[in-house]
């Protein structure tokens, strides 16, 4: 039970008691105040001793303290009764309240004023429930459209490459250089096809797997080098140069695989996204116990309303720049995952043509 809970719980306990002590007051008060008004108009009255009711006055008089212990005892229990009675009320109210979660389109929940803590908590649980629904139902649309984009673009490739085998299976006399030049296009078309066929793949292990982390103490200077050697041929097509800024020897506990699938995907969407001839910048920074590292780029800037859900799942930007890589959408969703579970953050940022994205992590 978190602080929350269990403030609000004591907030009802305390009205409770508060009612049930006030009102017991009020009982006291009353029996008190009635019996010095009795004596008041009692002493205002001559009485005589044959007097039925001066013979009741004084016996009650005489067992006075009886009297009061018996109205007290009596009136505590009506009391308790009632405060009983008002807390079950309020139990079935919390019920039926907790049950109307089940239907988050119906009215909004309105308890007794007593209540209005949990009435807004519970109004505050519809509200978000009201909302990962729809963030599922959005999920699931995106991933059926990007299955069937996927689909579409299978039949492609896939035709290409049967084409061009067949016309050099049935060309017997063909040059040299024309049986190359298919060749060529029928394995560009064949690899595309095998891009495509592993997005497929990645959406199947994203719904079908639980991300675990396995912990290493792994050098993050050395994984970033050598990262930036792998993209080399990436990054001479488009005359890019990558700058890396980071302390010898940076060490970092972490799943070395799946950081290194972090930083992957986000050096690629760099790589893919950067205007020709400019600079790439990775940038790391030690500060009070956290590791920050950017990575940064010139490139369109992403729009304000696109960059808000660049990190939710199949969330792809546009079709032009979704053609540039074939993504399934899944890349920054996976990567913010990871992050996550390492204790960290991962944000992004895009103004004046610069792209940004910053991942901080803990050193230890």
């Amino acid at each position: 039970m978190n602080n929350r809970d269990k403030k609000s719980r004591s907030q009802i306990s305390n009205r409770i008691i508060l009612r049930f002590i006030l009102s017991f007051l009020i009982l006291l008060l009353v029996l008190v105040g009635g019996f010095f008004l009795a004596w008041f108009l009692c002493s205002r009255i001559t009485w005589y001793g044959s007097n039925p009711i001066y013979r009741l006055l004084k016996l009650m008089e005489n067992f006075s303290p009886v009297f009061i212990v018996i109205a007290l005892i009596s009136g505590t229990f009506i009391l308790a009764v009632i405060s009983i009675n008002k807390t079950v009320r309020y139990l079935n109210d919390m019920v039926k309240a907790a049950k109307s979660l089940s239907h988050p389109d119906d009215n909004p929940i309105e308890l007794p004023y007593e209540l209005s803590d949990i009435q807004n908590e519970l109004n505050l649980a519809r509200e978000q429930a009201l909302r990962n629904i729809d963030a599922a139902n959005d999920a699931v649309q995106r991933k059926n459209d990007l299955i069937m984009y996927l689909a579409h673009d299978l039949k492609t490739p896939l035709a290409s490459v049967i084409g061009y085998l067949n016309l050099l299976h049935d060309e017997q006399k063909i040059s040299e250089e024309l049986r190359e030049k298919y060749l060529s296009i029928s394995l560009d078309k064949a690899q595309r096809l095998e891009d495509l066929i592993n997005e497929f793949f990645e959406i199947a292990r994203f719904n079908l797997s639980t991300i675990t982390l396995q912990y290493s103490r792994i050098n993050l200077t050395r994984l970033l080098e050598q990262l930036i050697y792998e993209f080399k041929p990436m990054t001479q097509e488009k005359n890019l140069s990558c700058r890396l800024s980071i302390s010898d020897d940076v060490m970092l506990r972490c799943d070395a695989e799946k950081i290194q699938r972090v930083f992957d995907n986000l050096l690629r969407n760099a790589v893919i996204y950067s205007f020709e001839n400019t600079n790439i910048d990775i940038v790391a920074v030690e500060q009070a116990g956290k590791l920050k590292i950017k990575f940064i780029n010139l490139g369109d800037t992403i729009p304000e309303e696109k960059l808000d859900r660049i990190f939710e799942q199949f969330y792809r930007l546009d079709a032009a720049r979704s053609a540039k890589s074939g993504g399934a959408g899944l890349g920054l969703a996976i990567a913010k995952q990871i992050i996550e579970l390492h204790g960290g953050s991962i944000t992004a940022k895009s103004e004046r043509e610069k792209i940004e994205f910053e991942v901080i992590l803990p050193l230890s």
